[in-house]
């Protein structure tokens, strides 16, 4: 877990809160016994986890794809080639939403404001070199199929409303811990 208490805080508010704003109908889905902890979803969450990130082109049209997400942090930080659909959606407009889904398990949905942490004409977010090692020690270096400053961008979606699904807690933190 390389989450901080502050982190766990800032995340738990923002779960409760979420739960607070939501309508009737997903009120009455995901209850107490429905849902996970900051702390709970810290320990599932960890190492890469299959997203669906929806953007939204200059028309307004919806675009969903899959990225690799690493939820670090409290936050979900995910990359994708510089020249992608989805990066030139991104920079123009950076509202971004994203699912993870493990069949009926699991549910984290997520709506937020993107920030790129390493920009081809600007300075890096100051984490930038403690992820990139992050990054590199989970996927390789990966000198040989590209270049890390050039091809790729990353991102940290910054939640505004986050909420967690999940039917049977024991069940699911028993299988993260195993």
């Amino acid at each position: 877990m390389r989450e901080t208490s502050e982190d766990l805080q800032e995340l738990q508010a923002l779960l409760d809160a979420s739960l607070s704003r939501s309508t009737s109908h997903l009120r009455s889905i995901i209850r107490a016994e429905s849902t996970l902890t900051a702390e709970q979803l810290t320990q599932v969450l960890t190492g890469m986890r299959t997203l669906a990130l929806s953007t939204v082109t200059a028309k307004g049209e919806p675009r969903i794809s899959g990225v690799d997400g690493h939820f670090l942090h409290g936050k979900w930080h995910f990359g994708t080639a510089r020249n992608a659909a989805k990066a030139r959606h991104l920079a123009a407009r950076p509202a971004a939403s994203a699912a993870h889904m493990r069949g009926e398990d699991l549910g984290v949905f997520t709506h937020g404001k993107v920030e790129i942490l390493n920009p081809q004409d600007g300075e890096p977010a100051a984490d930038w070199p403690d992820l990139l090692a992050y990054f590199k020690d989970f996927y390789g270096d990966g000198d040989d199929f590209f270049d890390w400053e050039n091809d790729v961008v990353y991102y940290r979606l910054h939640p505004h409303w986050m909420t967690v699904y999940a039917p049977d807690i024991a069940k699911l933190t028993a299988a993260s811990q195993s």
